[in-house]
């Protein structure tokens, strides 16, 4: 008996490849600015820079590292395969710092009044991981 693809499925989720080197700073304590600095393409370092400027008063530089995090996750989701479109699961830490800059992108936009953005990305986030959407919900 020949099988099929499920060709109504959606698409498979997308795995971001780790960065052991920048991961490895950023769990030993190094500023995420000087990861950032030596790991331009690292989300994670964007992410952790966006979150403690926003908690500082500072929604514009929040808004500035979170989009940078955002747009450097979204050329590694499409070099890994990702359409526009699917899942970006939550429990694969690689893709945690893409999905953190998402997060951080709806929050500051909705500071500085970037109403149809921060709700674009609160909804990006949502369809992207669900358990992320949650999981950030309290920060």
């Amino acid at each position: 008996m020949e099988t099929h693809e499920n060709l109504l499925a959606g698409p498979p989720p997308t795995l971001l490849p780790d960065n052991a080197e920048a991961r490895e700073m950023i769990e030993s304590g190094a500023k995420a600015a000087d990861v950032a600095a030596r790991f331009p393409a690292y989300s994670e370092a964007w992410a952790a820079l966006a979150e403690d400027y926003f908690a500082a008063g500072h929604a514009v530089t929040s808004y500035a590292f979170a989009r940078t995090g955002y747009h450097r996750g979204l050329d590694q989701l499409r070099r890994a395969g990702w359409k526009g479109h699917g899942p970006v699961p939550w429990d694969h830490g690689p893709n945690k710092g893409f999905l953190r800059c998402l997060h951080a992108l709806s929050r500051a936009a909705h500071a500085i009044g970037e109403k149809d953005e921060a709700e674009r990305c609160a909804k990006f986030l949502r369809d992207s991981s669900a358990e992320a959407a949650q999981a950030l919900a309290g920060h």
